[in-house]
């Protein structure tokens, strides 16, 4: 029985192992995630300086925009850079997010083929600047970073977006990860309540398992019509150690690590998440209740990253 049909009611939920919200925010996110920690994952640009700090792989930081008087001198300060991402520092659900992709003559060209006038950018700035995308719609801050080259195992699986991994790490053990690939319908976002897809993942191998959008069972991608089960994703081991290593560094005992896979760079942490969403289990068709379980069940939790992510392979991944 799969417990995505439509006929399970939700007493079965329970019995099937599917973490609700309220259990999540009762028993997990209050009871292992201190209120004092959330503005190092709430604040983009605070999460990436600590990234930095603690030796975690993230996109290369170009530039950072705190004031309205700044915006003129943006131009000149990336004059270097032909391609970049301009995001929020405060943002959340990927909105705000400026994709540069290249220039012609002093325009700036986007993903999809259109163009930003000098002014045009500096007006958007202005925007993000003033909290259009904030959380709360509080004054923000803007991030300039290095734009993620995607690795060319996704080349028929997205829709001119770039992929992400979603690992949701308990007490530093990896418990559940999705990929998610944007689609015509997400307007290009890996965003699944906007129409992208979530494709669970094997904790052992990175191996896709189960494919849904919207809820509903898929076996291809809608836009480029390719399967999915030839994807592997590649540097798997170190993807998972990148993600468990994010619990020393934040202090948040439930976590969601979203991460990128860049040609070049290899696994890469673009944000975390204090509030991390259920979809995951709809996309891995499994109950998040009984991985969780059996990590708080550990006698000895403080174990290494690499000893963390092999128990979770080991009790978490399909044979």
């Amino acid at each position: 029985m799969k417990w995505l049909d439509n006929w399970i009611v939700p007493w079965q939920l329970s019995r099937l192992g599917i973490l609700g919200m309220n259990a999540r925010n009762s028993c997990y996110i209050q009871r292992y995630n201190p209120r004092s920690k959330y503005p190092l994952v709430d604040d983009k640009l605070k999460t990436k300086k600590l990234a930095l700090k603690s030796g975690l792989k993230v996109p290369p930081l170009y530039h950072v925009i705190t004031a309205q008087h700044q915006i003129p001198k943006i131009h000149a300060a990336l004059a270097h850079y032909d391609e970049f991402v301009m995001k929020p520092a405060r943002g959340s659900g990927g909105n705000g997010i400026l994709v540069i992709c290249g220039r012609k003559d002093d325009h700036y060209v986007k993903v999809n083929d259109t163009t930003l006038s000098p002014q045009q950018l500096e007006n958007y700035l202005s925007n993000v600047l003033s909290g259009l995308h904030s959380l709360g719609g509080q004054p923000d801050q803007i991030i300039v970073e290095h734009r993620i080259q995607t690795h060319p195992i996704f080349e028929d699986y997205s829709f001119r977006g770039v992929p992400d991994i979603r690992v949701l790490v308990f007490l530093g053990y990896p418990v559940m990860a999705m990929l998610r690939l944007s689609t015509s319908s997400s307007n290009g976002k890996a965003n699944l309540h906007q129409g992208a897809i979530g494709l669970g993942l094997n904790l052992a191998t990175g191996v896709p398992i189960n494919a849904v959008q919207r809820g509903t069972l898929i076996t291809k991608h809608p836009d480029t019509g390719h399967t999915f089960e030839k994807i592997r994703l590649p540097d798997w081991d170190n993807l998972l150690k990148l993600a468990s290593g994010a619990y020393e560094v934040t202090g948040l005992g439930y976590l969601g690590v979203d991460m990128v896979l860049d040609k070049d760079e290899g696994p890469l942490i673009l944000e975390m998440n204090a509030r991390p969403g259920l979809s995951i289990q709809v996309a891995n068709n499994a109950g998040l209740l009984p991985r969780l379980r059996a990590v708080e069940a550990l006698a000895e939790k403080e174990a290494p990253v690499a000893e963390r992510v092999k128990f979770s392979q080991h009790k978490f991944g399909q044979k």
